[in-house]
């Protein structure tokens, strides 16, 4: 069988990790969709960064934001809510034959927003207003003041992707502001059939910070740990998903018309060219969750990735194990890998922004002068 086929079959939703003004005119998502059983769509600013500056898609949409006279802010806005909204049509006959499942796509509240909480649910508000489709994500990031987010929003009816997870005391946090906020919308009688959530627990990132503080360590025992960490991590992950939607509090939700919060692997492109490139998706197949890739590593397992029924379950004790021999530094570990996904994604908006803003003042000269 076609692997990706195989990948879907094992329970995994096949989630494409870009999006591009390009991707959307050309018709490569649909195609995608149609072909590759790809049922989602993650961004992030990173990846809206790379594709408002590339080529000329955004040209004619810049144009009549210069001639507004509109700020930096509501001209990011316009861009991105415009794509997403986009997508999200290409992926709404998907959203309607999986009751809300999947066929969502997720987009960011400013990252710089992440540590105030009232300013993220502000955010996530408008950004769920200004796009008006049901099967939107919208994305919040993991950190602490983020957290009573969450829950508001789920409460409110609004669908999440919490982004940014890396450690398992954050997951369990995660997953409890989840509960909360789906009892809040339950009690205020919402319809909780509608309301989605996923939770992205990132994967190559950890290997790389784990792997170069190994290497330091430069001991036997440290090497035999190389390359184990991420995949370790996200299996414990997945157990305590398990744990978690399996409890008398979620089965009180589950009867009153609630989809689980799944799993999501992100950061699934492999960083280090000794490790196979697909290991952070055949590595990791299990039912129910979510695996958002690259398309060159969803190319890579559609051409050569063997998919097993599932490579999660069975393997706890061997992922504990090697989390317990990083008893030392497991926690500062994941809290850097937080402030540097939070701080990397503010740059990118950053520079986006200035970027931007230098666009918005030259067109409007530049058509003066023709």
């Amino acid at each position: 069988m076609d692997p990706l086929n195989t990948l879907s079959d094992a329970g995994v939703s096949i989630w494409l990790d870009d999006l591009s003004r390009e991707r959307l005119v050309s018709g490569s998502l649909a195609d995608l969709v149609a072909r590759d059983r790809v049922v989602g769509v993650t961004t992030n600013p990173t990846i809206f960064a790379k594709a408002i500056t590339s080529g000329d898609a955004y040209d004619e949409q810049i144009r009549d934001l210069a001639a507004r006279g509109v700020g930096v802010g509501e001209a990011l806005r316009a861009l991105t809510t415009t794509d997403v909204r986009w997508a999200c049509d290409v992926l709404r006959p998907v959203y309607d034959a999986t009751d809300g499942v999947d066929g969502r796509v997720s987009i960011e509240v400013d990252p710089r927003l992440a540590h105030d909480t009232a300013a993220t649910i502000a955010e996530a508000r408008a950004l769920w207003w200004l796009v008006d489709r049901p099967n939107l994500f919208v994305k919040i990031p993991a950190a602490r003041q983020g957290l009573p987010a969450i829950t508001a929003c789920l409460a409110e009816g609004i669908s999440i992707n919490v982004t940014l997870i890396f450690s398992l005391a954050r997951y369990d946090e995660v997953m409890d502001a989840f509960l909360n906020g789906m009892e809040r919308a339950r009690d205020a009688g919402r319809e909780l059939s509608g309301i989605g959530s996923v939770a992205s627990f990132f994967v190559s990132r950890v290997d790389t910070a784990a792997d170069a503080r190994l290497d330091k360590i430069a001991t036997t025992h440290a090497a035999a740990l190389h390359g184990r960490v991420a995949i370790a991590n996200a299996r414990l992950a997945y157990q305590h998903y398990e744990r978690v939607f399996s409890s008398p509090r979620w089965q009180a939700l589950q009867k009153a018309g609630a989809h689980p919060q799944r799993p999501l692997w992100a950061s699934t492109s492999v960083k280090d060219p000794a490790y196979p490139d697909t290991r952070y998706v055949t590595e990791l197949v299990a039912p129910g969750v979510v695996n958002t890739m690259p398309e060159a590593t969803l190319r890579a397992v559609a051409d050569h990735g063997e998919v097993p029924a599932d490579s999660v379950r069975g393997h706890y004790d061997d992922a504990q194990q090697v989390l317990d021999a990083l008893q030392a530094i497991y926690d500062p570990l994941v809290q850097t890998l937080e402030d540097e996904g939070v701080s990397k994604f503010d740059a990118s908006w950053e520079q986006l922004s200035e970027q931007l803003a230098e666009t918005l003042r030259s067109r409007p000269a530049a058509r003066e002068g023709n």
